[in-house]
């Protein structure tokens, strides 16, 4: 197939830009909430930040273990194979179902001692506690959509998650806005009251990813044995795929909350600057990762087809796309950072804090993007994902967790400079990720004689 810039452009934006919105939506969705937390104080923002690290490493377990299926069925999308990818998202169910019901019985009966890893501040724990418990059951609800979301994507379909994010934003700040502060007769419920306001979203969004799913106008809609009913062949070699993918997202997942681990142990105010600032620079982020979304898609739809050569030449293009999209949403958040700081009722010294973080998240976003491209796109499409796992797992615990550790509790730095030196980081890890990409290793079709 020729190369063609502008068609790819086209098609780039038609994919890229509703999964952009769907990130910016979820991640908006996540600072109203801490807004509206916030509201109540410090302490009722540091709980619900330290109360979500376990939802993150939950939901980047099970991102790893659908990225890994999801070569797949962007593969299988390049052949038209329908009931192949039915069979995916059938195996997907079941495998996070057992896994969230796990999840689910561990934090409901280990809640105080999981949660001490992430804060010594007992007024912090007793909140997160409650907060933790009331939305546990959203780890058993994303078993059902989650599958179906990333369906979605992988075949193309991407208004569809676009529009339920839409329907779940409006339908938590409703919920919260009741319940957090006691509107219309209800009880003032605080933290509680945005647990509940999360789970009620949760329940929305399974409803609504099956309807869309099980309508004869979707693309791989068909009966519900046909989810089922596994060839050997074809969950072996999804196993073999996303056990790397897994084992990445959560290394990665547990490294992100030994951050927290490191940096609420500088103080409360300094904390809760860090959790607002990942609250509001989590829009930008969502918005540039959709290039890496995207990536994975387009890449997995072409290796499927098997033509190698344009596969090469969209991996190149997609990789100069994500670092222009580096470096003027860096920019933009680093020009704006003074103004958004002021968003959540914090002290003084929690917007400064706030506003010297986000620089430095939009100073490093570049290499962030490219690396998540690199990672989540490029390798995984093409089922180079046990390289993607080891590279990304040995830069961060072996590098920037004791880093993290080192900064604020052995140089004592402020909060802003403790995270500047633990993204350092990624610049050793963009090296080693450009020169696999450069061995075009990664370029391989996982579906053959299946």
């Amino acid at each position: 197939m020729k190369f063609n810039k502008k068609q790819l452009n086209r098609k780039l934006l038609k994919i890229a830009a509703p999964i952009a919105i769907q990130g910016i939506v979820s991640a908006t969705l996540s600072m109203v909430d801490n807004i509206m937390v916030g509201f109540l104080g410090e302490t009722e923002l540091a709980a619900v930040g330290v109360g979500s690290q376990l939802f993150m490493v939950h939901y980047l377990v099970l991102f790893g273990i659908l990225s890994g299926s999801a070569t797949f069925m962007a593969q299988f999308y390049g052949t038209k194979d329908m009931p192949n990818i039915r069979k995916v998202i059938g195996f997907d169910f079941t495998l996070l179902a057992a896994f969230g019901a796990v999840v689910f019985i561990l934090v409901n009966f280990f809640t105080e001692g999981i949660l001490s890893l992430y804060t010594e501040d007992p007024a912090v724990k007793a909140l997160a506690m409650q907060y933790v418990k009331i939305n546990s059951l959203s780890f058993l609800l994303l078993a059902v959509s989650a599958p179906l979301e990333m369906a979605f994507k992988a075949t193309q379909q991407v208004k569809i998650p676009m529009m339920i994010s839409y329907v779940i934003f409006f339908t938590n700040i409703a919920i919260n806005y009741v319940l957090i502060f006691g509107k219309f007769g209800f009880p003032k419920m605080g933290v509680a009251g945005a647990a509940i306001g999360t789970v009620s979203s949760r329940i929305i969004e399974v409803i609504m990813n099956s309807f869309f799913a099980f309508r004869e106008r979707n693309e791989f809609c068909g009966r519900v044995r046909s989810y089922f009913g596994w060839d050997r062949e074809l969950i072996k070699r999804i196993i073999k795929n996303a056990t790397p993918t897994t084992i990445n997202e959560f290394f990665w997942s547990f490294g992100q909350t030994m951050f927290v681990a490191a940096f609420s142990r500088i103080g409360t105010t300094a904390y809760a600057a860090y959790q607002a600032a990942n609250s509001i620079f989590n829009i930008f982020n969502f918005a540039a990762f959709s290039i890496g979304d995207a990536a994975l898609i387009l890449i997995g739809e072409k290796l499927g087809e098997g033509d190698m050569e344009y596969t090469w030449k969209l991996s190149k293009h997609l990789i100069k796309a994500s670092l222009l999209a580096g470096v003027v949403i860096g920019a933009i958040t680093v020009i704006l950072s003074g103004s958004l700081s002021g968003i959540f009722n914090l002290t003084d010294t929690g917007k400064m804090y706030t506003r010297y973080i986000l620089i430095v998240f939009g100073a490093t976003m570049a290499a962030d993007l490219f690396n998540g491209l690199q990672v989540a796109g490029i390798l995984r499409a093409g089922g180079d994902t046990k390289f993607a796992m080891i590279s990304e797992s040995m830069c961060i615990w072996l590098i920037a967790v004791p880093l993290a550790f080192t900064a604020a509790l052995v140089w004592h730095l402020p909060i802003h400079l403790a995270l500047l030196v633990t993204r350092a980081e990624m610049l050793i890890r963009a090296a080693i990720l450009t020169r696999r990409y450069l061995s075009r290793k990664w370029m391989n079709t996982v579906i053959t004689n299946l």
